[in-house]
């Protein structure tokens, strides 16, 4: 392992805030993404494993090694942070070459390295122009050219592409997991993009109030959070409490729901998960739908254009639906396949 969190916390002076208990580890080339609301130890994580501060209980390791004590700028680690934090008096070589020339090597080594390093993120022809001059993906670039000039031990990625805009994300989460694979170096993405932690990420870990609820692959997370807290905070989801009434049919202020519940007993209760994508429009005279199971007629309250996709609200009763779709004609009710409820505790 590159990367060991064991037990690791750490709390503020003031008793707000910080981690508890923390525990992961991260594989020489994966590409670990760490998610939660602001506040919930994220910015935390990413200090002490910089070496900015020293846990309180537990340890960090790096390549093995207790990272107890060792200084931040002995940590070999490569950082790219929000801001870019490029020199501005310093040519765009120039600052990819910097690291080098802290490590102590020689001038015609640096330029080399530095020239491979930009040709490797796109910009083999600025190196002799200066960081104002460059666009803020361009910027963000020559960060990530810095970051891996020296070869780290592990990357860390500080809300990389939050001051880009919505156009420009899409090519860079590509560019740096390209580059992030090619080199083939454990990496740690702390983000408020669930949609770049999903796309990005080999494993995504979900911290809450300093606490560790859930690290899996994307599409565990998203298909089988462990509780109401991770469904409600990875993505759009429908939650609804309920009591199970027999194994496949679980009373909800909805109304029943058929779903599988042969895992939970009777009379337990529990939490209702549907995601809004698998939620199906009716249109008028659908019949076939009206007596299928999971069928619920409303009024719609809230209809969103999105582009690719409409999301939509529908009322039955005082408790709403949220659904997506690609159709665009008029909406009379919703229906919801039983294989597509996942059950969580309450």
């Amino acid at each position: 392992m590159t990367i060991r969190f064991e037990n690791v916390t750490y709390r503020y002076a003031d008793g707000k805030g910080g981690l508890t208990n923390i525990s992961f580890d991260v594989k020489t080339g994966e590409l670990l993404a760490v998610i939660g609301p602001s506040g919930s130890g994220k910015s935390t994580l990413l200090k002490l494993l910089a070496g900015f501060m020293d846990p309180q209980d537990g340890r960090i390791e790096i390549t093995g090694r207790d990272m107890k004590g060792v200084a931040a700028r002995h940590r070999d680690l490569g950082i790219v942070f929000q801001s870019y934090a490029l020199f501005p008096h310093m040519s765009v070589l120039e600052n990819i070459a910097y690291p080098l020339q802290l490590r102590g090597v020689t001038r015609d080594e640096r330029v080399e390295r530095a020239r491979k390093a930009l040709g490797e993120v796109g910009l083999a022809r600025a190196g002799d122009r200066q960081p104002a001059t460059l666009s803020g993906g361009q910027q963000q670039r020559v960060a990530l050219a810095r970051a891996l000039v020296y070869q780290p031990k592990a990357l860390l990625l500080d809300e990389p592409l939050s001051a880009l805009d919505a156009s420009l994300r899409g090519e860079m989460r590509d560019l740096i997991t390209h580059i992030q694979r090619t080199a083939n170096i454990a990496t740690i993405l702390v983000t408020h993009d669930q949609e770049e932690a999903l796309s990005m990420a080999d494993r995504v870990a979900v911290i809450h109030e300093g606490s560790l609820l859930q690290l899996d692959a994307p599409r565990v997370l998203y298909d089988h959070p462990v509780d109401k807290t991770v469904a409600a905070f990875v993505g759009k989801a429908n939650l609804w409490l309920g009591k199970v009434l027999s194994h496949n049919r679980v009373s909800t202020e909805l109304g029943d729901i058929f779903c599988n519940a042969e895992d939970w007993q009777v009379g337990a209760s529990v939490t209702l998960l549907v995601r809004p994508e698998v939620v199906t429009p009716v249109i008028n005279g659908g019949a076939k739908a009206e007596t299928s199971a999971n069928y619920f007629h409303g009024d719609l309250v809230q209809d969103r254009f999105l582009g690719a996709v409409r999301r939509y609200d529908i009322a039955v009763g005082d408790q709403i639906i949220t659904g997506e779709t690609g159709y665009r004609g008029t909406v009379a009710g919703v229906s919801i396949a039983p294989d597509q409820v996942r059950i969580l505790r309450a």
